[in-house]
């Protein structure tokens, strides 16, 4: 029987996701994931730290990114296989993005880790790869943001 939070949510007791990332700023990055459990809170962690400026809360940044769904470790999206940085408003992507991006900067690689609460949920874009519920691993490449 799993154990339960207070809430009465099934606690986190099993294999923790483990992502290893490596490649240079500005080429496409090798990630290595372990798959494991649902995280709980967002993880952010900076595997190459820029020099540029930080970005604040609600700019749109320019990325070059890719993502992994953490149970399966399948590739789900890259701005990589299209060749050229997506822009986008962070006001309207994932809450995993709009918090996780926020302080980084420009020049830097940042792997986001993100329990599905601050993705997609149980309601992924349909025909996108995504499990319900699964957390999502993001390796993102901040070229500019206004």
């Amino acid at each position: 029987v799993p154990t339960q939070t207070a809430d009465g949510a099934p606690a986190l007791t099993g294999t923790p996701v483990s992502v290893e990332v490596t490649g240079d700023f500005g080429t496409e990055p090798v990630v290595a994931i372990t798959p494991g459990d649902p995280v709980a809170e967002l993880e952010v962690t900076d595997v190459i730290v820029g020099t540029g400026d930080e970005v604040p809360a609600g700019a749109t940044v320019t990325a070059d990114y890719v993502g992994y769904g953490a149970a399966t470790g399948v590739m789900f999206d890259a701005s990589w296989l299209r060749g050229e940085p997506a822009t986008f408003p962070l006001a309207n992507v994932i809450l995993g993005w709009q918090e996780g991006l926020v302080g980084m900067q420009v020049g830097g690689r940042r792997l986001l880790v993100i329990p599905a609460e601050l993705g997609y949920g149980n309601n992924p874009p349909p025909g996108s790869g995504i499990e319900p519920g699964e957390t999502l691993i993001f390796v993102v490449d901040l070229v500019s943001f206004e």
